[in-house]
């Protein structure tokens, strides 16, 4: 039986998901009385609420006598870890786009990964039942893309494939519906070459790792060369060059949705997964027992983010999770190190303090809310970026920054994002709306989106991508507002509220619990204020009519995670629980706050 190894590559909502689903529905992998979820891939929760790809995964089919290990990778490039690692495995990628949107940013990112490790293309043009969308220029979007990514010409001579994932069709041209996605099937079969058969000594790069709580660590990669079956004597090569002799006790390949246990040989080309051999890393190659020649291991994008985690010792600590205390959280990130490539722990003096260093606010954000959801409870600090020190100069980091808005509102946009230390690098207009490109330090991005929605009524669409690093560019000024600090710990009661409400804006809500030093809204200043919003009305036993008017109060503001995260000011925390995301000011006290103001003014 031959084999094809194909990766997804598609921005975010461009219908990747839901093709997979067609495909296994058309391969008949479920019973014709089985239910099944929509949305199969998107199998974690928070994936399914985002509507994106944070973690790759691989599904097999078999279609015509032959098998078709599909593999599916993240489109944002916050999750640039996952992509490289995914691509190693495949022959192929199938590029899905968008009909309307065309090409994206951040499909852009995955598909210039592909095309360096010289991947041949399909394109597959997606929603083109959608109204008013143009198929054909897309595809032309799509070659100039590739043209500017420095495709080869063998790359450049793509095959279309037109369709609906959603209507569950495919065909030659966008005109001629057909009934199902056979085509689409039948190119990959026709256009992509099964995986050479290199003979010789064993070689598998391990490109992901499972987990099991019954066998541990379970090895997943491609066979590059040589064969191996169940019970083999096996070496690990670790980056660092150490070789450790191990023995595989079980070995799976991927069938439909699952892995299925083999006892036969199974050859180069494929993908497996191995149980039993110890100590490995993602990247290490498993070789021959008595001559192992290690592969050359994967590089993946350095952590351009670094965010303080520390216990949460706030006066609430405690009352909404399970895991508090400092051992709890060194064991929970240092776990996630071992299968999340792009991130990195760093231990600091203090044993309750860790500096963890990742992709963007997306990417440590991720961590963060399946942390919350496991019961943790944490503090973090402000964001910061990476610097490094290249020739003896200072460089930071720098993002490409694209924001899609209304016309009306780019100067406003070109405003903000060059106050930040942004260049403008391209400006284009497509349907009274305006494409606007920057190259910006990545310390700018910070808190830049929330600016960005304000002054645009909430129209823009922004993504950027990491670019490289450049020399520093200068210090950035920003306005930013006050705080408005509570002054005790209670209830806060809507007649307070309602009375100070001229002072800022709320993030909380009449009767919810705050505490002495926690940040409960924006001052309409630059400076921080102390206000009490505990305070009761005084009843007097004199009434006259009318006295008692009717509270009005504007909601209160809520931020997302990503939001608090880029809100965040130096001298904050953003306290996170499993119930509450809440900000707090470092030194809860407001006598240690102007005594600490004072030291650092001396």
């Amino acid at each position: 039986m031959e084999i094809r190894n194909i990766a997804i590559i598609a921005h975010v909502d461009h219908g990747k998901t839901t093709l997979v689903d067609r495909i296994l529905h058309q391969t008949k992998i479920f019973r014709e009385n089985q239910e099944v979820q929509d949305l199969f891939l998107d199998s974690n929760d928070l994936e399914r609420e985002r509507g994106i790809t944070i973690l790759s995964k691989n599904v097999s089919v078999r279609y015509k006598n032959t098998k078709i290990n599909i593999i599916d990778t993240p489109g944002h490039s916050d999750f640039g870890g996952e992509v490289e690692r995914v691509l190693n495995m495949a022959d192929g990628v199938l590029l899905l786009v968008d009909a309307f949107e065309g090409p994206m940013p951040q499909t852009r990112f995955v598909l210039q990964k592909a095309l360096e490790l010289g991947l041949k293309p399909i394109v597959v043009i997606n929603k083109v039942d959608k109204p008013n969308c143009k198929p054909d220029e897309t595809n032309e979007e799509v070659f100039d893309l590739m043209f500017s990514l420095d495709a080869s010409e063998e790359q450049l001579n793509y095959p279309t494939v037109y369709g609906s994932s959603k209507q569950g069709w495919m065909s030659a041209h966008w005109e001629n519906p057909s009934k199902d996605i056979t085509y689409l099937l039948d190119t990959i079969i026709e256009y992509f070459e099964p995986p050479a058969k290199n003979e010789g000594s064993l070689q598998l790069q391990i490109s992901s790792i499972d987990y099991s709580s019954y066998t541990g660590k379970i090895a997943v990669g491609r066979i590059h060369r040589g064969r191996i079956k169940m019970g083999d004597k096996v070496s690990v090569v670790q980056r660092n060059g150490i070789v450790n002799k191990s023995v595989v006790k079980e070995l799976y390949r991927f069938e439909g949705l699952g892995k299925e246990k083999t006892k036969t040989e199974i050859s180069s080309g494929e993908i497996v997964a191995i149980m039993g051999i110890e100590n490995f890393d993602i990247g290490d190659t498993i070789a021959d027992f008595e001559n192992p020649e290690p592969l050359p291991t994967i590089s993946v994008d350095e952590p351009s983010m670094s965010m303080l985690f520390t216990i949460n010792n706030s006066p609430f600590m405690g009352q909404d999770g399970k895991f508090v205390t400092s051992r709890h959280l060194r064991d929970r990130l240092f776990k996630e190190t071992e299968k999340n490539l792009a991130l990195k722990v760093e231990e600091t003096n203090s044993p309750e303090k860790f500096i963890v260093y990742g992709r963007g606010i997306l990417h440590l954000s991720i961590l963060v809310e399946t942390m919350r959801r496991e019961g943790y409870e944490m503090q973090l600090g402000q964001p910061k970026v990476v610097i490094k020190e290249i020739k003896g100069f200072k460089h930071e980091p720098i993002e490409l920054l694209y924001v899609n808005t209304d016309e009306e509102f780019s100067g406003k946009v070109i405003d903000l994002v060059t106050k930040r230390r942004g260049d403008i690098l391209n400006i284009g207009t497509k349907n009274d709306r305006t494409n606007l490109e920057f190259k910006i330090p990545a310390r700018g991005l910070i808190g830049l989106t929330n600016a960005i929605l304000t002054v645009t009524e909430g129209e823009a669409v922004i993504s950027h991508r990491f670019k490289g690093y450049e020399p520093w560019k200068g210090d950035i000024i920003t306005d930013k507002n006050g705080a408005l600090i509570s002054q005790e710990t209670g209830k806060a009661i809507p007649y307070a509220i309602d009375k100070l409400q001229d002072r800022g804006r709320f993030f909380v809500e009449p009767n919810e619990d705050v505490y002495t030093g926690q940040v409960i809204g924006e001052n309409t200043r630059t400076d921080d204020i102390v206000l009490n919003i505990v305070k009761t009305k005084k009843l007097t036993n004199m009434r006259a009519s009318g006295s008692d008017e009717k509270i009005s109060i504007a909601p209160a503001i809520k931020f997302s995670l990503e939001e608090i995260m880029e809100y965040v000011k130096e001298d904050e925390y953003v306290e996170v629980t499993p119930k509450h995301v809440r900000l707090r000011k470092i030194l809860l006290d407001e006598h240690d706050r102007k005594k600490n103001k004072k030291q650092g003014n001396n």
